[in-house]
């Protein structure tokens, strides 16, 4: 489970989410392996705050040497909780001020087809989870998870430099377009692709956000328990699909909802996002504590 805030700010809020995820860890560590998101750098459709690394203040003018600082700072913090961490790789030239503490790196919807995402995705020591990109091919997602587990020659800082190739690349469901894309069809196709390609350790994660969560249009985030279930008991139904099906993203943090940073007044620093909207803490740990039971259970169940 990749599970928090849908970007890291504030901190004091961010940290407390941290201390709680901890805590539930221990119940649940037997059947779930918990990741905790701490997004510091956040995609734009078009425009708008790029996350604490270039503005740690979302308020105040943009500061990257204040953002470095508050980002790793934190990222530090949570991973000394003992907790496992999860970034997006936005900016990959920021990835010397913060890699060696991730434990799970993505490449997002808008970033899977770039070039040089692949071949950082094939150059790092943790597993990627590469999205589908925002207008829906899953042959291109596929394509993207072949393309960072092979080796690669690019230039670095002036240097000629060859990736080992990441093996443990894999593929993220976010839905596209507007429509989900976690039904059994869509893990076949994927399931398919990997076969077909020779992927190396096949997975697909199912992100419960974004697209994935729309309903008639709108976004809705406190779906995202119950389409966890509806996947499990869609895959339950699929032997030959269990296998390729590893996890869950999930957005949540201590609030539920969202927030406008620039119009709220005054603006919530007790932990209620400030880009996308994420399920509150009540039902993060009421959906995790179920899954736990529900993995415990077995699939035949």
């Amino acid at each position: 489970m990749v599970v928090g805030p849908c970007s890291a700010w504030p901190n004091t809020a961010v940290l407390e989410y941290a201390k709680r995820l901890k805590k539930i860890e221990s119940q649940v560590s037997d059947a779930l392996k918990l990741v905790m998101r701490v997004y510091i750098q956040k995609p734009r459709t078009i425009k708008g705050w790029t996350g604490p690394v270039n503005q740690p203040d979302p308020l105040a003018s943009p500061d990257i040497a204040a953002g470095a600082m508050y980002c790793r700072k934190l990222m530090v913090q949570i991973a000394e909780m003992g907790l496992p961490i999860a970034d997006e790789a936005l900016y990959t030239h920021n990835a010397r001020g913060f890699i060696e503490l991730l434990s799970w790196v993505a490449i997002g919807a808008r970033s899977s087809e770039d070039q040089e995402h692949r071949i950082f995705a094939s150059g790092i020591d943790c597993p990627v989870g590469i999205k589908n990109p925002t207008h829906g091919s899953l042959k291109i997602g596929v394509n993207s998870v072949l393309a960072a587990q092979h080796p690669h020659y690019f230039v670095l800082d002036g240097n000629e430099v060859v990736t080992d190739g990441n093996k443990y690349a894999h593929m993220v469901l976010r839905g596209s377009n507007n429509e989900p894309n976690y039904s059994i069809e869509h893990i076949k196709e994927v399931a398919d692709n990997f076969v077909k390609n020779n992927v190396y350790n096949p997975a697909i994660m199912i992100d419960v956000s974004h697209d994935n969560c729309l309903l008639n249009g709108n976004k809705e985030h406190n779906r995202q328990p119950e389409i966890i279930m509806q996947v499990i008991d869609e895959v339950i139904q699929h032997k030959e699909y269990r296998q390729f099906v590893k996890g869950f993203m999930v957005e949540s943090f201590i609030k539920s909802g969202k927030q406008n940073a620039e119009t709220a007044n005054p603006i919530d620093m007790d932990g209620l996002s400030i880009t996308d909207p994420c399920i509150g803490w009540e039902d993060t740990e009421n959906m995790l504590l179920k899954l736990a039971d529900r993995v415990r259970q077995g699939y035949n169940k």
